[in-house]
């Protein structure tokens, strides 16, 4: 009787194991039509999160409409962006889509889609500030998002050996509440995101009159995966042909931005 009991147990177990499995391989299976991709949930107006807590954007309309024509579903990933191109080499992302710049830097990691849409960095202070030319953060306290191309855009101007201090952050909104809080005296970031942030605070800043670096954004893709970046290629210049790359561009800038 003991023996039936351990043999009786035995295969439950074993059966309890293959159930196991085959629910893992279902559910592995019914997502490998979707796009996994990796974004900086507090990147305004490019992929954020709005009051519902609810993820939204221009980015993130553009890769629904993208993901439509492809045929597939899509996930959106919010990352450290510190780790984004780590994110996508190890497959646990499989694009980088949110106000990603294309680089020479980044091209040795990653491929990227044709650029589609336009930006540059810029230099955001307080409005009262007496700051009006990038001359003027000579002793200044600057504040950046880490690992960013405003990073890159600052090391490469001359003004940077004279700035008394870079304040890194892991994203642009508490880089801005540093600024509106008197710890920094500037910040460097994308054009299109503080474009966004002045009109829903008109009053609270002002950019200074020279900008550090204009650059374009791309879609990241895994290096050898030439087979998904046509595709997706394919859809985005299938959504510049009928217009839909246009409309969403007009609902979140109120103008069509978007590359051909």
């Amino acid at each position: 009787m003991k023996r039936l009991t351990t043999i009786f147990l035995s295969l439950t177990a074993l059966f309890l194991i293959l159930a196991g499995c085959s629910s893992t391989s279902k559910e592995k299976e019914g997502n490998d039509d979707a796009l996994i991709i990796g974004i900086d949930d507090k990147f305004a107006p490019m992929g954020f999160r709005d009051e519902d807590n609810k993820i939204v954007g221009f980015d993130i309309d553009y890769a629904k409409a993208a993901a439509g024509k492809m045929g597939v579903k899509v996930k959106f990933q919010p990352i450290d962006w510190q780790t984004k191109e780590s994110e996508l080499s190890s497959g646990r992302i499989d694009l980088i889509w949110n106000g990603y710049t294309i680089t020479d830097e980044r091209k040795k990691k990653v491929l990227f889609t044709k650029p589609y849409l336009k930006n540059a960095q810029v230099v955001v202070t307080l409005k009262d500030s007496k700051l009006s030319k990038l001359a003027d953060l000579n002793g200044k306290v600057v504040g950046l998002q880490s690992l960013s191309s405003a990073s890159d855009a600052l090391d490469a101007n001359p003004i940077k050996s004279k700035i008394k201090e870079v304040t890194e952050f892991s994203d642009n909104v508490m880089a801005l509440n540093d600024l509106k809080s008197g710890r920094l005296d500037a910040v460097v970031i994308d054009e299109v995101v503080i474009d966004y942030y002045m009109t829903k605070e008109k009053d609270s800043f002002k950019l200074l009159d020279e900008s550090l670096a204009p650059e374009e954004y791309g879609i990241g893709v895994k290096k050898g995966n030439e087979e998904l970046l046509e595709k997706l290629q394919k859809a985005l210049d299938e959504m510049n042909e009928d217009g839909t790359a246009a409309k969403i561009s007009e609902k979140w800038f109120g103008e069509n931005k978007v590359l051909n």
